[in-house]
């Protein structure tokens, strides 16, 4: 099985929308041929790498409202990503920009490394308030998950998988994606959307089942073992009986 999901560093119902899909295949039996694999998405390709201004600020910016509720909003996250044993540091997050976090995703993918390097960029980000759209930051980062720091760096002051993060993007728009985070099963079904466990057990059930092989309806012989078919260029045909 294939999933493929459709995230953003900096989206906190991604980071919880991981997290349930994980629960989901350690719940299932049978789940070790799994691939999965991140694919970018910036939900603000126009976000500035600097702002200077809190999230509270700016999600209040945003939606028109003020400081306090921008608060409120963030505190009900909060809670929301308690639930699956996440950390949301909200007071010290950093907004930034994310298209050299996803060309970084890109590269770790390249080195066997991109289910690590999504998990660090996203704790850095929700639960240690590391400045992702730093390159010191996100060399350090990988750093961390085993790729060569100085290759990262040269990598990040170019515009390698540039191209990379682009087509992604261009990918689900083609599939009509809205918003992230955005999974989808063996490229027959997909779940919009951090929802509720059940909802990814039962899609991954779905997807589960009709991979199995098939189920031979007819498993009888006759009396000399053969089943009416023909098989390695040769067809057994019983005799007549007396």
């Amino acid at each position: 099985m294939k999933i493929e999901v459709w995230s953003d560093f900096v989206c906190p119902f991604c980071y919880i929308g991981k997290r349930r899909l994980e629960e989901a295949l350690n719940q299932l039996p049978n789940m070790e041929n799994i691939e999965v694999q991140f694919k970018s998405f910036e939900l603000d390709p126009q976000a500035k790498r600097d702002y200077g201004k809190d999230i509270h600020t700016m999600l209040a910016e945003k939606f028109g409202t003020s400081y306090e509720q921008g608060k409120v909003m963030n505190d009900r996250m909060k809670e929301q990503a308690k639930e699956v044993g996440l950390t949301y540091n909200f007071d010290t997050m950093i907004p930034t920009n994310t298209f050299d976090a996803h060309r970084l995703m890109h590269f770790a993918h390249d080195h066997n490394k991109e289910a690590e390097m999504t998990e660090r960029l996203l704790h850095a980000y929700f639960t240690e308030s590391k400045h992702i759209g730093d390159h010191e930051t996100l060399s350090e980062l990988a750093s961390e998950v085993g790729l060569d720091q100085n290759a990262v760096k040269t990598m990040l002051v170019g515009t390698d998988y540039a191209d990379a993060v682009r087509a992604d993007e261009q990918e689900a728009r083609q599939l009509g994606v809205q918003g992230v985070p955005f999974f989808v099963l063996n490229r027959k079904y997909a779940i919009s959307g951090a929802q509720p466990l059940n909802v990814f057990v039962e899609a991954l059930q779905k997807v589960q089942q009709e991979e199995q092989p098939l189920t031979v309806l007819n498993p009888t012989t006759d009396e000399a073992g053969n089943n009416g078919e023909c098989v390695d260029g040769a067809c057994q045909v019983s005799p007549n009986k007396e």
